[in-house]
């Protein structure tokens, strides 16, 4: 270590205005593991052991850090950045909700549009873009009716295009963009505008959950659980190779000042994956937050689901062609994939070959983690939890991204069609076990199983219209960490 940078906490200087405030707090997330009595952390994505200084140590109270000086902040800050904390949104101020503008891009669908207005309850400013609709009348009056400043396109220009049309007439510091076929209440988007005492953040996202249904069927009930939008229950940063990686644009709350230009308008899909990319490359943030909710009507029919389904497949290629080193389907490290390789192969040597991988792995990672106690005992658990990510990386690629490949596998090796048949068990099994649908198990695994086909054939659909196998590739790399992280020096050895 080598000498520190300037303090605020010695000089009394105020903050910079890009630092978190003073009174911010965040708390370790549940993923985060404290050892050696504190003194040591051991969490975020990618996996990092942090060993705390002193200074470090007396700012927590608990899994709590309160920032009051240059020293918390700092640590604070570090916590953010590597995915170790989050904030603790209740104890953040609350912010006036005249100061943010709803965005609602519509085309048709006055019903839906006439009950998010209804929902809103007339509170905030709201700009309806009604997208060149067939039947431009009813959307008019839903809008007159509930007192929305309306704006209508000529062309239809797409929901990126209609977003940024009503962004440009945004005169508030923050904006909420709500899809039409969504409910909101407005509890949500005050917990949302409470993150922006990060003066870092630039977007957060709230949890989406299915709206009710008067009818509702397998399909309904098997969304209700295993929703594409819905990204579960744990506060999250959002960033590439993260265990949140994108944030949907179904309601999104943005600083406008940080949005630039917006939405890529040339995107119908993919989008809202690509803006939230672009703002973490510029080194702001982004949240996902789940204390916040919203409802989401979603499609019943199999032919509608199915293709929404789809949809969101073809939006790999463009994502590959912006981002191509984040839009790998399955992201391993080199000994993650041997033990695939052994395991798939099916013969005597795989399970002592496996073993010998993961042994392996364990003494290496013992070796490096000299910051703890009991190294080889944290490398074991780690190899172990990462064993497990790479098994169920190798499911998602035999049933979800690579399953034209394993149809053609299977017509040809019995070991293909094994390993298909345990990984569909497996999953099935793992993830009725931890949605707990209100569906029985087969219909549950069907559904499950559609749900992957029809994305899979999205993804390979963008990739052959594109002549490229981009989006399809893995990503085998020894280290994911980032250069835009900051490490505080002097709090973190």
């Amino acid at each position: 270590m080598t000498t520190a940078p300037p303090s605020t906490a010695s000089t009394g200087a105020s903050p910079p205005p890009s630092a978190l405030p003073d009174g911010f707090v965040v708390r370790l997330n549940r993923h985060t593991r404290v050892l050696d009595d504190g003194a040591a952390l051991v969490g975020g994505s990618p996996t990092r052991i942090s060993r705390l200084k002193p200074l470090a140590l007396r700012s927590m109270r608990g899994r709590e850090i309160t920032v009051t000086d240059a020293a918390s902040r700092a640590f604070a800050d570090h916590l953010l950045v590597t995915g170790m904390a989050d904030p603790v949104v209740d104890v953040l101020p609350p912010v006036d909700l005249s100061l943010a503008t709803v965005v609602i891009p519509v085309r048709d669908r006055p019903r839906q549009l006439d009950r998010l207005l209804r929902s809103l309850g007339g509170t905030l400013p709201v700009i309806v873009v009604d997208d060149a609709s067939v039947d431009r009348s009813a959307v008019a009056e839903v809008a007159r009716r509930h007192g929305a400043e309306l704006l209508t396109l000529d062309v239809n220009v797409g929901p990126a295009g209609a977003r940024n049309a009503g962004l440009a007439r945004v005169a508030t510091p923050f904006v909420v963009f709500v899809d039409s076929d969504v409910v909101v209440e407005l509890t949500a988007i005050e917990v949302m505008l409470r993150h922006f005492a990060d003066p870092g953040l630039a977007m957060v996202a709230p949890r989406v959950l299915g709206l009710a249904s008067d009818r509702p069927n397998w399909i309904t009930r098997y969304e209700d659980a295993r929703s594409s939008l819905d990204l579960g229950s744990d506060s999250s940063s959002v960033r590439p190779r993260s265990p949140v990686t994108w944030v949907s644009s179904t309601c999104l709350v943005a600083r406008v000042d940080a949005l630039g230009h917006g939405f890529d308008e040339s995107m119908r899909v993919g989008e809202d994956v690509d803006l939230v990319w672009r703002l973490v490359e510029r080194g702001l943030r982004v949240r996902f937050e789940p204390a916040a909710t919203v409802h989401h009507e979603h499609r019943s029919t199999v032919r509608a689901w199915l293709a929404r389904k789809f949809f969101y497949g073809t939006g790999a290629h463009p994502l590959a062609e912006r981002h191509p080193d984040d839009i790998a389907p399955v992201v391993l490290p080199p000994w993650g994939a041997a033990l695939l390789v052994a395991l798939a192969a099916q013969r005597r040597w795989s399970l002592p070959v496996a073993a010998l991988v993961m042994a392996g792995t364990a003494a290496r990672i013992g070796r490096r983690a000299t910051a703890v106690r009991h190294p080889y005992r944290l490398a074991a658990r780690l190899t172990g939890y990462g064993a497990i990510a790479a098994i169920a990386q190798g499911f998602a690629l035999l049933l979800r991204h690579w399953w034209p490949l394993t149809v053609m596998g299977c017509l040809v090796s019995a070991r293909v069609r094994r390993a298909v048949l345990v990984a569909a068990l497996a999953d099935t099994a793992w993830e009725f076990a931890r949605t707990k649908p209100r569906l029985d198990p087969v219909r549950f695994g069907i559904a499950r199983r559609l749900d992957d086909a029809a994305y899979g054939a999205g993804v390979w659909w963008s990739a052959l219209r594109a002549r490229s196998p981009k989006a399809l590739l893995p990503d085998l790399r020894r280290t994911h960490g980032s250069s835009r992280e900051r490490r505080p020096q002097t709090l973190i050895e």
